[in-house]
């Protein structure tokens, strides 16, 4: 995932704990919506939830293929134990290759860190501000001005330095010893993953997307279990049909496509017709037996690790098993993702926004079967495609992060994958681009208090409102370290909104250059600069937060990859605001409405003229933003001709 982002910055520096002890804290803090304990009864309850009445095959032969994964699993995870505990010996070794590598490595952190204590420097006197002492506030405005444009610069050297350091660094890392090790128990684990499938394959692709979490050869390594997930043989498919449905696939579809275009970990889709309308449909399958020795793998693997946190406090990945505990259930209840389908496309039919959702055919579908109308679409993130079709890249991102900030902020019911193989694009008759949103296994529901104090934080992000943000922070929890935690939701400096702060812009730049220039390394150094002065809160900061939050942090880091490929930097900033304001201003009309007996009628009609002029004004920004993006994009259209 090649985006620009704070998280991932922030929590795989290189002086934070131990490869895998991060683990723990962000299990203690209830790490992506789940409780860190798995108690005895979650656990009955997901084998209840796994183990449905629809089968009763015999539980022998599930538990003994469970118990051969159990031990490759054992096998896979002390040797990879085993790997770490003799490099750190090596590595304290007097004359080991490997202390000289480390040593070197040393030098440049050291070079790193000088050159982090200098931008910190510079980024604290820059946002004093021109008049925080005696002798800035005695000089004119134009030399406040000017003083201000070399304090920029002298951040923006900083920064670049800094950068040309970094990446020295972690080139000479990629051929340490360290680096080498890595990749070599990742290679293990996708071994192990691809050979014990099913409830594997999924936990291999959740550690693929902790890139905020673990080291980057982990993430390279099994992300490519998102490209090669096993197929069911067409003879499973066709026997869970038959049990789920009652018949055979012939006699329920026409031209069932025994090949699939599209297979996952836990199911696979294939393309079929229907016998009476003969409209297209897809058909997803549940690979067959999952449920029944998801049960048997899930209590494996927690078990297992529990056993081996116990005995090695470096290596602590039980709080995965304990997340996934609950939530597999729920994405192996097909009947559970048809319902999450229709209550997100009777919100989308609120919003008026093009989304299409696919129809469940529901007298086809059941807790391992879901059939649905074929929607066409292509990935939003095919460049080509989007070329051939004459569709506007900045239309297309603007409608995706429409759809999925109208979910967050107005409807509060939302998609938790919003990753572009999900956000599929069409050309409408109108010669608009429209969405078709797939895959509704798993949705959160936002509660009504926490998604107006979102809104308003989002709000004053946009409008660069600094003290909106400070009270919106302080209203989730989040007091010293707001400017981190900004950050780490727009994934810029926060100096780029103190600057805004200061120009009333919406895509103001704090280090020179353009504002296409989003993502850079120089940028990357400015936020971490930011994130160095938090970094011993840094994990207290996820246990402060709601755990909704989390969901919404992925949510953006999605967008903003969505964003990046269709060159659209800002767009995630504006799109998300605008929806904020609209929900707190929808909010505080409500609130006046309910307060007859408060407020006089006269201050009833003030209050509602306020909000309506700050709402406006909002808007008004939004407009002056895309006036201007359009007016550039014409002008550089017309200088590449």
């Amino acid at each position: 995932m090649a985006m620009s982002r704070i998280f991932p910055l922030v929590l795989t520096h290189r002086r934070l704990p131990t490869l895998m002890g991060t683990g723990a804290v962000l299990a203690s803090s209830g790490f992506m919506m789940v409780h860190s304990t798995t108690t005895k009864t979650q656990c009955t309850e997901t084998n209840e939830l796994l183990l449905k009445p629809t089968e009763s095959p015999s539980l022998l032969i599930p538990t003994a293929e469970a118990s051969l994964r159990a031990m490759r699993l054992i096998s896979t995870a002390f040797r990879i134990i085993l790997d770490y505990q003799v490099a750190k010996v090596e590595t304290h070794m007097p004359f080991s290759s490997l202390n000289k590598e480390e040593c070197e490595i040393k030098e440049l952190e050291a070079e790193i860190e000088r050159r982090e204590l200098k931008l910190e420097e510079l980024q604290i006197e820059y946002s004093r501000g021109t008049g925080s002492n005696e002798a800035t506030r005695k000089l004119s405005v134009e030399e406040r001005i000017e003083l201000q444009n070399k304090q920029k610069t002298q951040i923006q050297e900083a920064a670049a330095e800094l950068a040309a350091v970094e990446e020295k660094w972690m080139t000479r890392e990629d051929l340490s010893s360290k680096s080498r090790l890595n990749r070599k128990s990742a290679e293990r684990l996708l071994n192990l993953c691809r050979e014990n499938g099913g409830v594997y394959i999924k936990v291999g692709q959740h550690l693929a997307n902790l890139d905020y979490l673990i080291p980057r050869e982990y993430i390279e390594v099994l992300s490519s279990l998102f490209n090669d997930a096993p197929q069911s043989d067409i003879n499973d498919v066709y026997s869970v049909i038959e049990e789920d449905l009652g018949h055979k696939a012939e006699d329920l579809f026409d031209d069932f496509d025994p090949i699939p275009i599209a297979s996952a970990s836990l199911a696979q889709v294939h393309v079929a017709y229907c016998k009476k309308t003969k409209k297209k449909l897809a058909v997803k399958v549940q690979h067959r037996g999952l449920r029944e020795t998801s049960a048997g793998d899930l209590f494996a693997v927690t078990r297992v690790v529990r056993a081996i946190d116990s005995l090695f406090t470096d290596f602590t990945f039980g709080w995965i098993a304990d997340e996934m505990a609950p939530l597999l259930p729920k994405e192996l209840d097909f009947q559970r993702e048809g319902r999450n389908s229709e209550q997100a496309a009777a919100d989308v039919r609120k919003s008026g926004l093009a989304c299409c959702i696919p129809k469940v055919v529901w007298e086809r579908t059941s807790p391992r079967v879901l059939t649905m109308e074929f929607e066409e679409g292509f990935k939003s993130t095919d460049i080509e495609a989007l070329k051939d079709s004459g569709l506007n890249k900045s239309d297309v991102a603007k409608l995706v992060s429409s759809v999925f900030n109208s979910q967050v902020f107005h409807s509060g019911f939302v998609h938790c994958d919003p990753h572009p193989g999900n956000c599929l694009i069409r050309r409408s008759k109108n010669g608009r681009p429209e969405m078709v949103l797939v895959d509704h296994g798993l949705y959160k529901r936002l509660d009504d208090d926490f998604r107006i104090k979102y809104a308003e934080l989002w709000r004053s992000l946009m409008m660069a409102d600094l003290e909106g943000i400070k009270s919106a922070c302080s209203g989730m929890g989040v007091n010293k370290m707001y400017p981190l935690f900004a950050a780490m939701l727009t994934a810029r400096p926060y100096d780029e909104i103190i600057e805004r702060s200061k120009t009333g812009s919406l895509s103001a730049r704090t280090h020179g250059g353009s504002s296409h220039e989003v993502g850079s390394q120089a940028d990357r150094a400015v936020i971490r600069g930011y994130a160095k002065q938090f970094l011993g809160e840094i994990f207290s900061l996820l246990g402060v937060l709601p755990p909704q939050m989390l969901l919404l942090l992925k949510m953006n880091d999605c967008l903003r990859h969505i964003d990046m490929t269709l060159e659209s930097p800002t767009n995630t900033l504006v799109i998300a605001g605008k929806y904020a304001a609209s929900a707190v201003y929808r909010e505080q009309m409500r609130r006046t409405s309910s307060s007859n007996n408060e407020f006089s009628l006269a201050k009833r009609s003030i209050l509602r003229f306020r909000y309506w002029l700050e709402y406006t004004k909002v808007m008004f920004r939004i407009q002056i933003h895309d006036v201007g993006a359009w007016i550039l994009s014409k002008y550089y259209s017309c200088l590449n001709y």
